[in-house]
């Protein structure tokens, strides 16, 4: 069994290695050459989980193997509302429990939870139920509540140029969006000291250290351009066009891709 848990996460790194270059998910074109939209993901998986929660390592786990497809943006937000039980999540960070408690207000729940998983800013399920993860990923493609909007990356001189496409036609398509950039580390392994997984070494995926509204989206092509430094300087970052509601919560994610490291 262990020789088999061994193969599972070498072919796990291997998979990721391969999306860290130019097939990332929703990206095309890394000279800055090309001219056509690039092919969209199938979806936008955000985890909610915590290194202090006995619930999650099931869910880590699974996330790994979502990270490692190249049709889908997936991306691990760490909480620090389980600080308390006796082990700071090493990972976690206020905007990222603001952004949980957005979503839940959004979708008008009483609470949060870990893992939670949240499909495309549109649905949410328990993020360790692979079968409901990955039935929300095909029932709302198949139903036009997918990407629907293409965003091609591209490198331009010192810069990253991120050109997002017209709206597509169809039912309930937001016209308005935030351009979000989301920054995240490299794949780490942690020994939990204390706590609910004490003595448990978890390796943490696409963990979310920052988040950023590059611009505004109103239906029509647009083009935004990012430092390199910026994208350097992390362990990689993605966007997402994500419509926002008036009270400036999270609305449906139309758009998405990987921003490819130089």
């Amino acid at each position: 069994m262990a020789f088999l848990r061994i193969l599972r996460l070498v072919a796990i790194a291997v998979a990721a290695t391969a999306i860290v270059g130019p097939s990332f998910a929703g990206e095309s074109d890394q000279t800055g050459s090309g001219t056509g939209m690039s092919a969209m993901p199938v979806g936008v998986v955000e985890l909610f989980t915590s290194q202090g929660c006995n619930s999650c390592p099931p869910a880590d786990e699974f996330f790994a193997d979502i990270a490692a497809r190249n049709d889908v943006v997936a991306l691990a937000y760490h909480v620090n509302y389980w600080d308390y039980l006796g082990w700071p999540d090493t990972l976690s960070s206020e905007k990222n429990t603001e952004r949980q408690y957005d979503y839940m207000r959004a979708f008008r729940s009483r609470s949060v939870y870990t893992p939670q998983a949240i499909i495309n800013g549109r649905t949410h399920v328990n993020g360790a139920n692979r079968a409901a993860v990955d039935g929300a990923l095909n029932t709302l493609e198949k139903s036009g509540q997918g990407m629907r909007v293409p965003i091609k990356v591209a490198r331009a001189g010192d810069g990253i140029v991120i050109d997002a496409g017209d709206a597509a036609p169809g039912p309930a398509m937001p016209t308005d969006a935030h351009l979000i950039v989301i920054y995240f580390d490299a794949p780490q392994t942690i020994r939990i000291g204390k706590g609910e997984n004490s003595g448990r070494r978890l390796t943490y995926w696409n963990a979310v250290s920052d988040i950023q509204t590059a611009g505004m989206w109103h239906g029509r092509a647009q083009r935004y351009e990012l430092p390199t430094s910026e994208v350097t300087r992390k362990g990689g970052c993605a966007v997402l066009l994500q419509a926002v509601s008036k009270d400036g919560l999270p609305g449906p994610i139309i758009g998405a891709a990987f921003v490819h490291k130089p």
